[in-house]
């Protein structure tokens, strides 16, 4: 008889899993029947889903958030209601609804509106509704937002935004991977369009993958993880692409230092179906091509060598009927980096492909559902050729899936969520192959695994009483690879209980299981870094994550003040042995090391968003370590993303209708990192030949200087003919701080250049001040 066994439920779930059953004793919950209102809220202008808009009925003090379909759902008493709708740069909607004895459908179009009375009006209910919100460790941002934040090289990037808030950092200057609440880079589930994106970096790690004109928005999950999401241990970053306008054909674009990009959208028919296309390619490979040819006569001139990315987006939507719409979704980027002589070639690409289609189906007023056919793959190519022989290094994963989502809405204050996952893993580990053009030697290595994985999860919201809310729910999880099965049960709850209509106490708990690993020697992200299955010898990572926060309105609602703190260990975490080798290892396994991880900290946020200054002030005070028996003898130590202090202050300005200013600065504690404190010469007996070792101490003992920047921006809106335009000015390390990158040493030798004296370090700074300016239009 086959038995699989069933991880016990820890103990705090079971504490919060009690929750519901209190539920008993609030007959507010039970006093009334209650109905239906559902909708969709969307631009009038473009017909674009609106992702996040607060719909309300304030006279009841209720309220709900669109989700990423811009659908909306709200429980509501017989008699006559006034709703409201309200969207950060739009005017708000107000519409009266009548509710009798049955459920009803109201979809919303909003109109655009600029007026500093709205702007008002719309962010206090945006962060009343916030406030009010059950769930907690959520931020969402759009990509309005995001390009009015000065850039590197004037290039907008979401996920480098998204490193200025609380329990978000980077992992070096100017590098756009996600370390959230002490997990590494792989612990970072990445969605775009419900399909997963593997490597989301473009120029080993210094831009994200995603063109901020083709997104409409991103959501990240730092804990109290909805049960829908599994995968990786830290956090969940949920992008959005925009459908297109269902109106006119609009182009949007920008002409910058490095790159351009430009994307066009509208109608396919009228009302029903809307397709978008954006492209985006830097163009360092034109300059650096004409620099080589004008120096190749040159004899002492080293070429530089070729480096471009592009991407493209691609999204078309049909809307079958009142209760059938499809969603067609697509995205493939490549990086190439290449160097050419007499005698060497060398070339190295590598890329994502991402791809889903969903069907929306609306049964009834009460239950919708979601289905998504996705597939994702990434992969890095190596070519080098020297004289007549050539070697390849290629590495790669793919996987299909197939999801189905469900929302069923019930009376006395219960939304339910439930659905299933199947995904179909390959893998391609260090695909070796060495020839030469005679083909008198060839050798080739490298191994392939396939493996499958599985997840269904069920979850309920429960509006218990005007004060208290719960979200609690159940995810499986099972994967198979190599002739060994996984499974686990993953418990997710959360609450909010008001005690005023100004303050909320928020609490969480989540455990989340990882069944692929990324395979990386280095502390940064590069594209060499292999994704590995879980199977006989390495098993499944898991974390367990609680928090706990109160959130409190300041200044007649202008103000949100967040304060949470939270602590996560983590399980069967990964790391590798001294001198591991990575590449060309048919048993990369046996490079493994297993551990714990632990990491807890306190996250401060204020935010403010209406009026002419407009940003955010977050502070993280954090501890991050790793313990392995294979290193430090046993004991603990700190990652090198274990950063003490992290401060951000965003701030923007309107100094009139076409000029707004913008700042942002950032102080971080040094990252960790290890150095030799001693070095042992050996020699042969004749004292020639000598051979010197580095001696290191406890791992990662040592803190680079502290990292802080400030970054400041304008925006000059211009006033063409036809359509909007702007000239965005921005000035990267203004105050040209030298922050490290990372540590290296020399030798220092005699007068005579023959004895090494001693060895000294030398700090490695990438990025001085650099100034940009970017031409963007919309037409």
């Amino acid at each position: 008889m086959l038995v699989i066994p069933l991880p016990s439920i820890p103990f705090p779930a079971l504490v919060v899993y009690l929750l519901p059953l209190l539920c008993l004793v609030f007959p507010e919950a039970m006093a009334q029947r209650s109905y239906i209102l559902s909708g969709y809220v969307r631009a009038a202008e473009s017909k674009e889903a609106l992702v996040g808009a607060t719909v309300a009925v304030p006279s009841l003090r209720l309220g709900t958030v669109t989700d990423e379909k811009g659908f909306y759902s709200l429980q509501l008493p017989d008699g006559d209601h006034t709703l409201q709708a309200t969207y950060i740069g739009y005017a708000i909607t107000i519409r009266p609804i009548t509710i009798r004895g049955s459920n009803q459908t109201l979809d919303i179009q909003m109109a655009s509106g600029n007026s500093q009375l709205q702007e008002v009006l719309v962010e206090a209910n945006t962060l009343q509704q916030k406030l009010n919100d059950n769930r907690m460790s959520v931020e969402l941002l759009t990509t309005k937002e995001a390009k009015l934040l000065p850039a590197l090289f004037g290039e907008v990037d979401l996920l480098k935004t998204l490193q200025l808030k609380p329990g978000v950092q980077s992992g070096g200057e100017g590098a756009s991977g996600l370390y959230v609440r002490g997990g590494g880079p792989d612990q970072n589930l990445v969605l775009l369009d419900n399909a997963v994106v593997y490597n989301p970096s473009h120029l080993f790690g210094f831009f994200s993958v995603f063109n901020p004109d083709a997104i409409e928005s991103v959501e990240l999950y730092k804990g109290g993880f909805p049960a829908q999401f599994g995968g990786r241990l830290s956090s969940v970053v949920d992008v959005r692409m925009r459908e297109g306008n269902k109106e006119r054909i609009t182009a949007t674009g920008g002409l910058g230092l490095i790159a351009s990009r430009l994307t066009v959208d509208g109608p396919l028919v009228r009302d029903k179906s809307s397709f978008l296309l954006s492209g985006r390619r830097t163009y360092f490979d034109i300059f650096t091509r004409q620099i080589n040819r004008l120096q190749e006569d040159s004899k002492d001139y080293s070429p530089i060598p070729d480096y471009y990315f592009y991407d493209l987006n691609g999204k078309v939507n049909y809307k079958l009927g009142e209760k059938d719409e499809l969603f067609l979704s697509g995205y493939y980027g490549r990086d190439f980096f290449g160097f050419e002589d007499e005698d060497f070639t060398f070339g190295f690409d590598w890329g994502n492909k991402v791809g889903s289609l969903r069907w929306q189906h609306k049964f009834n007023s009460r239950l919708q559902a979601n289905t998504t056919l996705s597939g994702s793959s990434y992969e890095y190519n190596i070519k080098n050729k020297i004289d007549v022989f050539s070697f390849n290094l290629t590495s790669d994963i793919r996987d299909i899936s197939l999801k189905t989502d469900f929302d069923l809405i019930l009376n006395k204050g219960h939304n339910l969520q439930f659905g299933a996952q199947a995904t179909r893993y390959q893998f391609t580990i260090g695909r070796l192959n060495f020839d030469s053009d005679d083909d008198r030697l060839a050798f080739a290595s490298g191994s392939d695994y396939e493996a499958t994985e599985a997840a269904a999860y069920v979850a309920d919201d429960f509006q218990v009483s005007s004060r208290l809310s719960l979200n609690y729910g159940l995810r499986f999880s099972g994967f198979h690879s190599g002739g060994k099965t996984y499974t686990g049960l993953e418990p997710r709850a959360s609450a909010k209980y008001n005690l005023t209509e100004r303050t909320a106490l928020k609490a969480s708990y989540a455990s989340m299981m990882q069944y692929i690993h990324l395979a990386a020697n280095s502390g940064a992200s590069l594209p060499t870094d292999i994704w590995y299955p879980s199977n006989n010898y390495v098993r499944p990572q898991r974390s367990q994550q609680v928090a706990a926060g109160i959130s409190h309105l300041l200044g007649k609602g202008r103000y949100l003040l967040t304060n949470e703190v939270y602590y996560k260990w983590m399980n069967r975490q990964l790391d590798f042995r001294d001198g591991a080798n990575l590449f060309v290892n048919d048993s990369l396994e046996q490079e493994f090391l297993f551990g714990k991880g632990e990491s807890y900290g306190n996250e401060i946020y204020l935010e403010k968003i209406s009026g002419k200054t407009t940003g955010w002030i977050g502070y993280t005070l954090s501890w991050t370590y790793r313990t392995f028996d294979g290193i430090n003898e046993g004991r603990r130590f700190p990652t090198r993303y274990d950063r003490r202090h992290d401060l951000s202050i965003v701030l923007l300005h309107k100094l009139s209708k076409r000029v707004s200013l913008t700042g942002a600065f950032v102080y971080g504690t040094g990252n960790a990192f290890s150095l030799p404190v001693a070095r042992i010469a050996f020699q042969d007996v004749e004292g020639k030949n000598a051979t010197v070792v580095p001696v290191y101490s406890d791992r990662n003992s040592f803190r680079l200087a502290a990292v802080h920047r400030l970054d400041l921006g304008l925006v000059l809106k211009l006033r063409p003919r036809n359509g909007e335009s702007d000239l965005t000015f921005s000035v990267y390390n203004a105050y040209n701080r030298r922050n490290p990158y990372f540590v290296y040493f020399e030798q220092v030798k005699d007068e005579n250049d023959e004895e090494t004296l001693t060895f000294q370090g030398k700090q490695v700074s990438l990025f001085p001040v650099i100034p940009s300016v970017t031409y963007n239009f919309k037409f």
